[in-house]
């Protein structure tokens, strides 16, 4: 993908990045609980860039244990969403890619990483009030509602 000429009369390409995360879940009383990572300067979902060798499940199960020291999440099938967006970073354009699956733990007990501020689990309603991306929210609306219609095998 081409840009317009910067100043100095070159072409700038635009570079591509592919990160995989997690929307986390564990059952409390019959109701769904997220665990929400803090970024400087939002809330989100565990994930990171994709490393050579790594399919998008691999990539997820190791940002999970990096990054909240979880080693048990188990992935619901068929669900996969992306969250697609560009930014520019110096010079360069950067297109990005995060793409989100879904896992159930059994685990409570988490570990912050040192990448992020902070660490919890929320329910539904406090989830949406901390994510202010449009398209986080989205996400976790499309994992509650899928959640909640078959919560019975959860």
């Amino acid at each position: 993908m081409e840009n317009k000429k910067p100043k100095n009369g070159k072409k700038r390409k635009t570079k591509y990045g592919l990160s995989c995360g997690v929307v986390v879940f564990n059952i409390n009383k019959k109701n769904p609980e997220y665990l929400l990572v803090k970024y400087l300067p939002y809330w989100g979902f565990v994930r990171g860039r994709v490393e050579p060798g790594e399919d998008e499940e691999m990539t997820a199960f190791r940002e999970a244990l990096e990054e909240a020291g979880l080693n048990d999440i188990i992935f619901v099938p068929g669900f996969r969403e992306v969250s697609s967006y560009l930014f520019k970073r110096g010079n360069d354009f950067i297109r990005k890619d995060d793409v989100y699956l879904l896992a159930k733990t059994n685990t409570w007990n988490v570990k912050i990483s040192h990448e992020h501020e902070n660490i919890k689990w929320c329910n539904y309603e406090k989830a949406m009030i901390l994510i202010k991306h449009k398209a986080l929210r989205n996400i976790l609306t499309k994992a509650h509602t899928l959640i909640k219609t078959h919560l019975e095998i959860w």
